[in-house]
């Protein structure tokens, strides 16, 4: 009887229905799971599920812009899952990340899962922590439709620009082209800036730093100006009239000096176009890189006993908003760690871009007491430098201004200014915490008004104004941002499309236009103008803003830009003469049939091939000797190759009978210690010799 009755409750245990909770990644699955308990099971949909297909436009333009969705290739296995999981689910809840985009897929899920549109399934939260799961599942709500069709809008726009140029650019200029909205944008300031280069004018001028002394006291000073006015020098000649004008052996006075505190305020927490630029210039990462580690601190860490626990509130976001809870506990934080004098009364507030939702908060760690240095243990080096860069930002803009004592003192003799200016730190703030922010003490010796001091030396220099200088990733970004081109989802595939496609180069991390790319935006530029003017295309992200606002109806909006759109594709079709790009010679011929070998533009880069191609389809790849012998065979030349990623990587030109392969640049030279070949790394302020087996290194200057 009790053995029945123990198989009857494991039968009704059974039985029992679960409710399922979707989103697009496993590490979030993994983490959100454990937080709602065994009532719950948690499966991830990998991202999209439903798109336009690859195939054709997908868009009816005759019937009012309506898409085709249908399911994505290779999602079929995921999707009969997920129907298989909802249909045994006691209620099904979509939780897929709080913007647009995830927006969007929760809707895509609801209709391929036959759900209940009326049903308040859709389950949004900022951060992956236990206590925000937990609470965002006692609100669930309706699928925001506004945020759905603001993502339509967007993804139908972007269909409709991209499949009506790319096949002109396929069949006018060279296959595998494409343009797109934001892309044209990009690639048009890359080009503009280069062309401001070449069109730069250098101009001469001069200054005289000089250098004073009062007592056993040495300083700097600079020229300032005559008779009290600040003056230019123009040339030799100016720098000489003013040499004339003074007496270096005789006293000079001081005739004026002026101190005053200077309060230099923290900067808000991070947006997600901040956090992409000071990761660039700061931790040196490429926009990828920055997104890809952030998702995963965003999704989860596990940190030993505490469990998988989201590190980062959600990193796409335009907003400098900091929740109320959050900034008492970093108000707390820096009470206990470093002092009340520390903590901001009234924290400093960021100001909205144009067209910002604020819909999300910053990005900032989801508790301040998980420090960098407790976390560095659990995560990659990469996710460490990252995540210290987001706390030290969050924390230091709940703190107090850096307040420094300034001093600028004004030297004069036969009216001739020069001006010395110093400056002392006397409170950190919060460049106690953000350091990169900190100054160095420029100190002066105590000066008074009448002084009589000495000019020890003079040094003119010569000098020529500089072309402004090419885009960074982070510079790009900015400039992007500042003329409200592209949303914090668009700037990282942006950049990636526009050097996959060949558009541009990073030369010395500076991105620089390539022929194709200034080709293909010279065809825009003539047959498109809308799609690359700056000032359109901000104009268009403003109106797809506001339906997400449900200020704009989006067929209207599309209808809108179509039209006059659709006209220009027929002229460019009609119009535009075929651009033929004239192969570099190699400067060598063909081994097989004796024709001259040409430069071809690949996939991955630049190769050489026959000029008779397609009669004769010799290649060769286009390697670049580093003038040091394999210490693996010592027969063959170690080149220099890239990998299908694009990654610089050296090997043996004797390959496939030699297999000697590097990531590091090998030199002339032997370990002193154990004889092994030694290797150039790239290090922070220059590069570096080292032994490979770690017993040898030597630091190279600059």
């Amino acid at each position: 009887m009790a053995s029945f009755m123990a198989t009857s409750k494991t039968k009704s245990k059974s039985k029992i229905k679960k409710n399922l909770v979707i989103v697009e990644s496993p590490s979030k699955a993994k983490t959100i799971e454990k937080y709602l308990g065994r009532n719950y099971k948690v499966v991830a949909s990998k991202g999209h599920v439903r798109d336009l297909p690859k195939s054709q436009m997908g868009v009816d333009v005759e019937n009012n812009y309506e898409p085709h969705y249908i399911s994505i290739r290779g999602k079929g296995d995921t999707i009969k899952e997920l129907r298989k999981d909802a249909k045994n689910a006691k209620r099904v809840y979509l939780a897929s990340d709080p913007d647009r985009e995830g927006e969007a897929i929760a809707w895509h899920l609801s209709h391929l899962l036959n759900l209940d549109p009326e049903e308040k399934n859709r389950v949004v939260f900022n951060e992956i922590t236990k206590d925000t799961v937990k609470n965002a599942f006692k609100q669930p709500r309706d699928i925001d439709m506004d945020l759905v069709d603001a993502q339509q809008a967007r993804r139908i726009l972007d269909r409709l620009v991209g499949y009506s140029i790319s096949p002109i650019l396929w069949k006018k200029v060279k296959k595998g082209l494409s343009a797109g909205r934001v892309q044209t944008v990009a690639l048009a300031l890359i080009i503009k800036r280069e062309q401001e280069i070449k069109d730069f004018k250098p101009v001469e001028y001069w200054s005289i730093d000089s250098q004073f002394s009062k007592g056993r006291s040495k300083f700097m000073a600079s020229f300032y100006g005559t008779n009290g006015k600040k003056a230019d020098l123009k040339d030799n000649a100016a720098v000489q009239a003013v040499l004339k004008q003074i007496d270096q052996k005789a006293d000079f006075a001081i005739t004026d000096v002026t101190k005053r505190e200077r309060r230099r305020m923290p900067q808000p927490p991070f947006t997600t176009s901040t956090m992409q630029q000071a990761a660039n210039r700061q931790l040196n990462y490429r926009t990828r890189k920055t997104m890809m580690a952030a998702q995963q601190l965003y999704e989860g860490i596990n940190i030993g006993k505490g469990g998988s626990v989201g590190l980062i509130t959600y990193m796409r976001t335009d907003s400098t908003r900091i929740a109320h809870i959050a900034k008492q506990e970093a108000s707390q934080f820096i009470h206990e760690k470093y002092g009340a004098e520390y903590a901001a009364v009234k924290p400093v507030k960021g100001k909205l871009p144009e067209g910002a939702q604020d819909a999300h908060e910053a990005v900032r760690p989801t508790s301040v007491h998980r420090t960098p240095a407790e976390m560095k243990q659990y995560l990659t080096n990469d996710q460490f430098r990252l995540y210290q860069l987001i706390w030290n930002r969050f924390v230091s803009s709940q703190m107090t201004a850096e307040v420094s004592d300034t001093m600028t003192v004004t030297i004069d003799q036969n009216n001739v200014q020069f001006r010395a200016n110093g400056s002392k730190v006397k409170f950190a703030g919060f460049t106690k915490v953000y350091k990169v922010a900190a100054e160095k003490d420029n100190m002066l010796p105590d000066l008074k008004v009448d002084d009589a001091i000495k000019m020890v030396k003079n040094d003119p220099q010569q000098h020529f104004t500089q072309p402004p200088a090419r885009y960074s990733e982070a510079n790009l970004i900015h400039a992007l941002e500042e003329n409200g081109v592209g949303r914090p989802s668009t700037y990282a595939p942006t950049l990636d499309t526009i050097q996959r496609r060949n558009y541009v180069k990073l030369d010395a991390r500076r991105f620089v236009p390539t022929e194709l790319g200034e080709i293909v935006n010279n065809v825009i530029v003539d047959f498109f103008p809308d799609i690359e003017n700056v000032e359109f295309t901000a104009g268009l992200e403003k109106r797809l803003d506001g339906v997400e606002r449900g200020s704009e109806e989006w067929v209207k909006v599309i209808d809108e830009f179509f039209k006059p759109f659709s006209t220009e594709v027929k002229k460019a079709e009609d119009n535009m003469e075929k651009i033929k790009i004239k192969d570099e010679p190699a400067g060598f011929d063909c081994d097989i049939c004796g024709a001259p070998m040409v430069v071809k533009m690949g996939r991955y880069g630049k190769f050489f091939a026959c000029s008779r191609f397609p009669d004769c389809r010799n290649t060769k790849a286009i390697v670049k000797e580093i003038g040091v012998t394999c210490p693996q065979c010592h027969q063959g030349q170690i080149i220099e190759r890239k990998s299908k990623r694009n990654r610089v990587f050296y090997g043996c030109s004797r390959f496939p009978d030699c297999d000697f392969v590097s990531w590091d640049k090998p030199i002339n030279r032997d370990c002193p210690k154990d004889g092994h070949f030694l290797v150039e790394k790239k290090v922070k302020g220059g590069k570096q010799v080292v032994c490979p087996n770690g017993d040898y290194e030597e630091t190279v200057q600059k």
